[in-house]
């Protein structure tokens, strides 16, 4: 039997519901749609919802907007029924409901990152330790101390015992061994790296080692190498190296997969870097490439840095990339349409509502308040005294008539600004809410149970109306 849905939604966003719904034509669900009465669907509060929807609601679940706040478990309690919010935009519904396999997991991943700090030796242990635990933060499972040529490094055993204490996997990475066997007798759980000419150090330690050939794309060297610790039954990882573009690139990647190929159960480690660091390219996208190919010849490991400014969003990104490419692997799927976090500077669907369906929005609106949204044509801005479109946010200050009231002169200021360099980008663009740059940044914490608090340029609107009616009262 088919699950009752009822949309709640207010007067400007029905039309547009339904004809997502109608389009969608659900076979697993029937559906009633029911208008709050409120213009703005996303401002309906809980309070509301109980005051004007009455039992009973001949529904399995309750579907309320995306960008509804307001306490979920209180709502389902009250009415008996499950309460649940929707996408942001209605024309999102479809990948909501699993049309196009939208929804997957993404909460799992099979590869292991090794982020590096890799000025260790320069910092003190507070500022060992607050990298640490950005890294960890952005997704890192292993801290790795890049110790330096010709610096020394005298609170090494100091910084692994720290880290080791608040929880944190460790690695020393050093050319060094004498600074790897000091690491390892630390506490370290992995060294980097050992060739088949320091192999002994292996035997000193319980660190795990991470091979690479003794000579640099000798894959020969990196083979015996682990044919002897195979022989020893001692655990390690595999590295053959990528190198940068113009300098063995192709070729190292040919080299991974005939390691991969030779060695099919051996456990590899591949360091990002090299790319990241070394090419003139947004880092979201070499990334996605890089872990695609981890995720085609199981790679297990890498070795992330993020020393170059460009590179500042490294570990995110690949933590975002590994559970993508574990996902579309696992489905037997390309990596499209499982998630926007590599998405960072355009969009798949930027423009969800047409500027027709715009224009039908607008042609209902009686109030002042502006609207801004964008469409492939533009910008548009509209309240009950006309509809605006422009590419251009400085050709319509002009026609806003707010001329007299910074406050809300600021806020429009700011608004389409955003919203042109949406159009410009091919970003989606919501009113009042911060552009979404992916793994790129951060995202605003935010509190799903109410409703955001006036911004400053409200306040300062509200308070100049209330200047100005004291002041009509007092000449009066």
């Amino acid at each position: 039997m088919p699950e009752r849905l009822l949309f709640l939604t207010g007067q400007l966003a029905k039309k547009r519901l339904a004809k997502v719904l109608e389009a969608m034509a659900p076979e697993e669900f029937t559906y009633r749609i029911h208008d709050l009465g409120v213009k703005v669907a996303a401002l309906m509060t809980a309070d509301l919802i109980r005051r004007r929807l009455g039992p009973p609601l001949e529904a399995d679940r309750v579907v309320l907007p995306g960008r509804f706040r307001g306490d979920l478990g209180a709502l389902s309690a009250h009415f008996g029924v499950p309460f649940k919010r929707g996408p942001d935009d209605v024309k999102d519904l479809p990948e909501f409901f699993g049309r196009k396999g939208f929804r997957r997991d993404l909460t799992r991943h099979d590869v292991r990152i090794f982020a590096e700090i890799v000025e260790a030796p320069t910092l003190d242990l507070e500022g060992i330790m607050a990298q640490a635990a950005a890294y960890r933060r952005a997704g890192a499972d292993v801290i790795d101390l890049g110790c330096l040529p010709d610096t020394p490094f005298p609170h090494l055993e100091e910084a692994v015992a720290a880290l080791r204490q608040a929880d944190f996997k460790v690695s020393v990475d050093s050319a060094d061994p004498a600074e790897l066997r000091r690491g390892g007798r630390a506490g370290a759980d992995y060294l980097l790296s050992l060739t088949e000419q320091t192999l002994d150090l292996a035997d000193e330690v319980a660190a795990v080692p991470v091979l690479i050939a003794a000579r640099h794309g000798d894959l020969d060297s990196l083979l015996r190498a682990m044919d002897t610790l195979d022989a020893r039954g001692r655990p390690y990882i595999a590295d053959s190296i990528l190198d940068p573009i113009h300098f063995g690139f192709t070729d190292s990647l040919l080299r991974y997969a005939e390691l991969r190929r030779r060695r099919p159960d051996a456990e590899i480690l591949m360091g990002t870097g090299n790319l990241t660091e070394l090419t003139d390219a947004d880092t979201s996208g070499v990334t996605a490439a890089l872990m695609g190919i981890v995720s085609e010849l199981a790679i297990t490991n890498v070795l992330v840095v993020q020393v170059s400014p460009h590179c500042r969003r490294s570990v995110d990104e690949h933590d975002a990339a590994r559970r993508l490419m574990f996902a579309a692997r696992e489905d037997g799927s390309l990596p499209n349409d499982y998630s926007a976090e590599l998405l960072c500077l355009r969009g798949r669907k930027p423009f969800p509502n047409t500027s027709e369906e715009i224009a039908e929005t607008a042609a209902m609106i009686r109030d002042a308040n502006f609207r801004i949204e964008v469409a492939e044509d533009g910008v548009h801005c509209y309240n009950r005294d006309g509809h605006r479109v422009t590419g251009d946010p400085f050709a319509l200050f002009p026609q806003l008539g707010v001329e007299a009231d910074g406050s809300h002169a600021f806020y429009l200021g700011y608004e389409l600004a955003r919203a042109e360099l949406a159009w410009r980008l091919g970003k989606r663009y919501v009113q009042d809410q911060p552009l979404d740059w992916g793994a790129a940044m951060d995202r605003p914490g935010e509190d799903l149970t109410q409703l955001k608090e006036a911004g400053e340029t409200l306040k300062a609107t509200r308070a100049a109306r209330r200047e100005r009616k004291r002041k009509g009262r007092e000449a009066s």
